[in-house]
């Protein structure tokens, strides 16, 4: 079983890839997911199932806290209150009738989902979880929900603390205070659905994104409005993607050098890309990394802000600093950042040191053991198949 919480795509599509692999190695995998997350599973193509969510009403009320600050007193207010807490309480039904009913070997979970380790510690059933983020930020968040969790299932923390925990992070960048830590490599086909340009195609690419989390938020138009206007006239081919739950038609205009879509193939831009300009989330940081291309970071809330710390310190792109998120709290982008923006974009872009370490740790992601050989190793051994 392959277990997500309400955290969007980038906490699901890592359990999907692991999911496929399993499927190829000849096994059984099914989704639990939220009810947010159900229209992504249905596409993934693997079995799911859905449990249910906190309430809107729950999730507007904790967003609304993060951005009321001070920052410094929010740091862990999602994890605590939201993922730990009415995420644990609403997944946990769904969890224990999958366990009840499918008697799966294997429970694998992002590391934001605490349901279904739960579930899998009631019934002493093995359990390993999938990173969306850096080894030291999960591991810290561990520390702070683990009261919360335990409530749940006295144990279950240092359980998941145990437990072997994979990642696709390159461990230059990436090292983990986990005690069984898996490293492995994600390799996806590229889907060949081309963008058609017109003219310009022979100006760099770059690919500017926020992920899929912004787009339920209010600040989703001013930061999407800043970007398109720091890339407005720049040499270059810009693709802006806003994701599933925002309106195009909501940003205004669009400058002629950029294409604006909700979605596209991450892995089939970078292919082509100069420059990814982001957020920083862990999945768009380090595949662009891994596909060796330098970034722009722009933290807005989150881990976003360590992970833009972690590329500067590599020489693999520059941080655009914020205020609020660095300490916990809730970021956005305004009129007043879009010189900055711009030239951020004009110096990683003009300098090819940035893409010579991008290279390198890209060099060392390709390294990696594969997914499939990293994965049937852990059925074989700890899920006692």
């Amino acid at each position: 079983m392959l277990a997500c919480s309400m955290g969007g795509e980038g906490h699901l599509v890592p359990l999907v890839n692991v999911g496929r692999s399993l499927q190829r190695a000849g096994h059984e995998a099914m989704l639990l997911v939220v009810p947010a997350l159900a229209p992504s599973a249905k596409r993934s193509g693997l079995p799911y199932r859905v449990g249910d969510e906190p309430s809107r009403q729950v999730v507007a009320t904790v967003w609304e806290r993060v951005r009321a600050g001070p920052a410094d007193a929010v740091v862990g207010l999602m994890d605590r209150e939201l993922f730990g807490d009415r995420c644990t309480a609403a997944m946990l039904p769904a969890a224990r009738e999958a366990r009840d009913a499918w008697r799966h070997d294997l429970v694998l979970r992002e590391p934001c989902e605490y349901a279904s380790a739960v579930a899998a510690h009631e019934a002493d059933v093995p359990q390993a979880q999938v990173a969306i983020s850096l080894a030291s930020v999960e591991f810290d968040v561990l520390g702070m929900v683990a009261p919360v969790i335990d409530r749940f299932s006295r144990g279950v923390s240092a359980k998941i603390g145990s437990s072997p925990y994979l990642s696709s992070f390159p461990p230059s960048l990436d090292p983990s205070p986990w005690s069984d830590t898996r490293r492995l490599r994600t390799a996806q086909p590229a889907d060949d659905t081309a963008i058609g340009w017109g003219a310009g195609e022979e100006e760099p690419l770059v690919y500017v994104t926020f992920g899929t989390v912004l787009g339920h938020l209010k600040e989703a138009v001013g930061v999407f409005r800043t970007a398109l206007d720091a890339v407005a006239g720049l040499r270059a081919r810009v693709l802006l993607t806003v994701g599933r739950a925002t309106d195009v038609a909501d940003i205004g205009p669009i400058p002629p050098n950029t294409r604006v879509e909700q979605w596209v193939p991450q892995r089939s831009v970078l292919r082509d890309a100069a420059l990814v300009v982001c957020h920083g989330g862990a999945g768009t940081t380090f595949g662009a990394l891994g596909a060796g291309v330098p970034l722009v970071i722009c933290p807005l809330f989150a881990d976003q802000a360590q992970n833009g710390e972690v590329v500067q310190r590599a020489g693999a792109g520059v941080v655009v600093a914020r205020g609020s998120e660095a300490a916990g709290g809730l970021g956005s982008l305004g009129p007043s950042d879009v010189a900055v923006l711009r030239s951020a974009i004009e110096e990683v872009l003009g300098d090819p040191a940035y893409r010579v370490a991008a290279g390198r740790v890209g060099a060392e992601v390709a390294g990696l053991p594969a997914l499939a050989t990293v994965i049937e190793r852990l059925v074989r051994r700890d899920g006692a198949m």
